[in-house]
């Protein structure tokens, strides 16, 4: 695995997310796949893939609980680039017993809890919206958390036994928004109220001033590491 990593950095040395993306999809022909939370980074790279006509898989999962402002964009997004995004549910048998069992807001009780329903809301249908790729494309960018400061751009995920590459790791904020405005790009107005990371509603609020980047995220819990097990940083 560690030669297929390093054939890759050496493939992707000096290239734009755009070049890289180009020779990623030209290297693992329809074994690569892009995860989009609709977010801003994830608009950027899904435009990069849409506009270049690049056979690259792209796919969202709804969770049943995202903001309404979520779906809008999804519509946006589909309407102007007239390409097909892969929707992923949670299980529906998985979702009618953890209702039915602890109720509909159980994720604000215990942080047990919280990653109960993130599993059964996203990581179980990532891992199938996953199966039979070998190369995983992520909106990850290097400053949106201290876990995130030093990873590399192309690394091994053991928990999905796949490669992950982050087009974007390196970018700044500002860059993101500027790429954004340039193009036109749809994006989520949620943005635009302080929400920098958005994920699902009861989950997620706009983030204050001088608040860090992920505070946004399951605010109600005390840990400085909060993740949904998506991505292990």
């Amino acid at each position: 695995m560690q030669q297929k990593i390093s054939f890759i950095n050496e493939l992707l040395k000096n290239k734009s997310p755009e070049e890289a993306l180009r020779a990623i999809a030209a290297n693992f022909q329809g074994k690569v796949i892009f995860s989009s939370s609709l977010g801003y980074e994830d608009q950027v790279i899904t435009h990069l893939i849409f506009s270049n006509n690049l056979p690259i898989t792209i796919f969202t999962l709804d969770t049943g609980r995202l903001y309404n402002e979520t779906y809008s964009v999804l519509q946006s997004t589909l309407e102007r680039y007239k390409k097909s995004i892969k929707v992923f549910y949670p299980q529906t048998t998985l979702i009618e017993n953890l209702v039915s069992e602890k109720g509909p807001i159980s994720f604000y009780e215990s942080v047990e809890n919280r990653k109960e329903c993130c599993f059964i809301r996203k990581v179980e249908p990532l891992k199938r919206a996953l199966q039979g790729y070998s190369i995983w494309i992520t909106g990850i960018r290097a400053e949106q958390s201290e876990g995130r400061k030093d990873i590399p751009s192309v690394e091994w995920d053991e928990a999905n036994n796949i490669i992950k590459f982050h087009p974007l790791l390196n970018w700044t904020l500002d860059e993101v928004k500027q790429y954004i405005a340039k193009h036109n790009i749809p994006y989520n107005p949620l943005h635009d109220k302080g929400f920098i990371s958005i994920g699902c509603a009861p989950c997620t609020r706009a983030v204050r001033v001088g608040e860090d980047f992920r505070a946004g995220r399951w605010w109600w819990e005390q840990n400085n590491k909060k993740e949904c097990g998506l991505h292990s940083n």
